[in-house]
């Protein structure tokens, strides 16, 4: 044989040997990643050959399926459409699960471990018991009172937010985002459509699919100073401690001003009195004087800078992702502290940046006398024959504050309602405590009115904890209408009526 025959065959046996490694590769390691890809027909059939578990609260179905004739056994259902699709999510056929359907796939398809034993005793019986279900923490009344006076908010705002919690919990009672969607366009069978169904909701200019309770950071305004006025109780001050005020400050080029010119015209004010009125000279004087590092400290403690946080199954710690809430670097280029920048964060503004979610802790926080709970929303999970597998039990997540301070906040924040700027919150037979906060934005645009506030029983014990947030409320006096709808889902969510 001569030279070139012999490289010829010696190149065929290496490809032969590579043919040969190739084959036993899928066969060994990838034959499971192929036959389960989604990509591949067979496995979405077999998919929906198993009922999916449903999603459920108070033994209302908020996700189930419907049985059909075509290629796919089951259609998802999603019967109170937009109402709690942020937290529900959706299961499409051929793109990736969002919300709960995405955090809770593994027990609601059936694959979970936690349902092995059903899935064994399907082995011997034949049949497709279906995937588990999943019992939700929200509290039905209180989630659809958020959604009819959020979509029909009084001060015709588009685009908001609304969370309430168990302070003593973190049981999440409701979660509204406005404006939402209609998840059943989006798992219908019809691939195209759903296709469709997404691309126009995606392209929306005023982004339904966005989860604006935890996803979405604005500017806080004077809610923010409810984490001022802790750094100050931490640091010597008390309720009645005098902070200086006045008409206007200015620090650095930075100009504060308060909302009306009857609000802390004085050169002195009690702490208390200061968050009644909503002071900005005040707290904006308070920041400078007790330092960037403190109002800091102060913040993180409560919260903010937790880019780990997610909403959903304490047991497994996954769930809905909540986007970080910022302070800003409130610094000059070569690192000293900006005090301009200092004394506008101290209301909530510059750099300041809040979720929904984290004004909600805030205030369950101080309800809750400093501890704040690890927030929720899978309360159950129970097989396909409803035994109760998982029953939730609260964690705490931080101690932000102790009870002294928790005590001292409790009573500015309820003299805020009582006798200040969020008396729209107030509830007849409950205790209320709060603070609002109208942010400015972009120039020319109208302001952001926030309210976060708290709810205790006649027995004493804390209820509720909710933020409400509604973007660009034209008008003025832009959170007197967050704290209205702040007092009614409260109330809901203490088991009283709701309009």
């Amino acid at each position: 044989m001569n030279a070139p025959l012999r490289r010829a065959g010696v190149v065929v046996l290496v490809l032969f040997g590579l043919i040969f490694a190739n084959l036993n590769w899928i066969q060994a390691y990838k034959a499971d990643d192929y036959r389960t890809a989604s990509r591949n027909p067979r496995v979405t059939v077999a998919e929906y050959e198993r009922p999916r578990g449903g999603i459920e609260v108070d033994g209302t179905a908020l996700a189930e399926n419907k049985a059909t004739d075509d290629t796919l056994k089951y259609l998802r259902v999603y019967p109170k459409k937009e109402i709690y699709a942020p937290v529900l999510g959706y299961k499409p056929v051929s793109i990736g699960a969002t919300g709960i359907e995405s955090s809770e796939n593994d027990f609601l398809s059936g694959e979970s471990d936690k349902l092995f034993a059903d899935r064994l005793s399907d082995m011997f019986t034949g049949e497709e018991t279906g995937g588990g279900n999943v019992v939700l923490s929200l509290k039905p009344k209180a989630q659809e009172v958020a959604w009819k006076q959020m979509t029909d908010n009084e001060r015709g705002a588009k685009k908001g937010a609304a969370v309430a919690i168990d302070p003593r919990t973190g049981a999440v009672q409701a979660l509204v985002s406005m404006p939402s969607y209609d998840p059943n366009p989006l798992v219908t069978h019809d691939k195209d459509a759903a296709a469709k169904a997404y691309k126009q909701l995606n392209g929306d200019k005023d982004q339904p699919l966005l989860n604006r309770a935890l996803a979405q950071t604005l500017p806080p305004g004077s809610t923010f100073k409810v984490i001022v006025s802790a750094a100050a109780l931490q640091n010597g001050y008390g309720v009645e401690t005098e902070i200086s005020a006045g008409s206007q400050y200015e620090e650095s080029g930075a100009v504060i001003r308060n909302a009306e010119d009857e609000v802390c015209p004085g050169g002195q004010i009690s702490l208390k009195e200061a968050l009644t009125e909503s002071c900005n000279t005040g707290y904006a004087k308070l920041g400078v004087k007790l330092g960037a590092d403190k109002v800091k400290a102060a913040a993180k403690a409560f919260g903010f800078e937790d880019d780990t946080l997610k909403v959903g199954d304490l047991e497994s710690g996954d769930g809905l992702k909540v986007a970080a809430s910022r302070t800003g670097d409130i610094a000059n280029p070569d690192g000293s502290t900006d005090k301009g920048a200092l004394a506008q964060s101290s209301i909530g503004q510059r750099d300041v940046r809040m979720t929904p979610m984290e004004g909600a802790l805030i205030a369950a926080t101080v309800a809750n006398g400093g501890e704040q709970m690890r927030p929720y929303l899978v309360q159950k999970l129970l097989s396909p024959d409803r035994r109760t597998i998982y029953t939730a039990s609260q964690k705490k997540l931080r101690d932000p504050i102790n009870g002294t301070v928790a005590s001292q906040l409790k009573e500015m924040m309820v003299s805020v309602v009582e006798n200040g700027t969020g008396k729209k919150a107030r509830i007849s037979g409950l205790t209320v405590g709060g603070k609002t906060g109208t942010a400015q934005n972009a120039e020319g645009a109208n302001p952001h009115g926030w309210f976060i506030g708290f709810a205790f029983n006649d027995k004493g014990e804390a209820v509720s904890a909710v933020c409400v947030m509604l973007e660009n409320v034209s008008g003025g006096h832009a959170s007197a209408e967050a704290a209205r709808i702040a007092g009614l889902i409260m109330k809901a969510a203490a088991g009283g009526g709701g309009n």
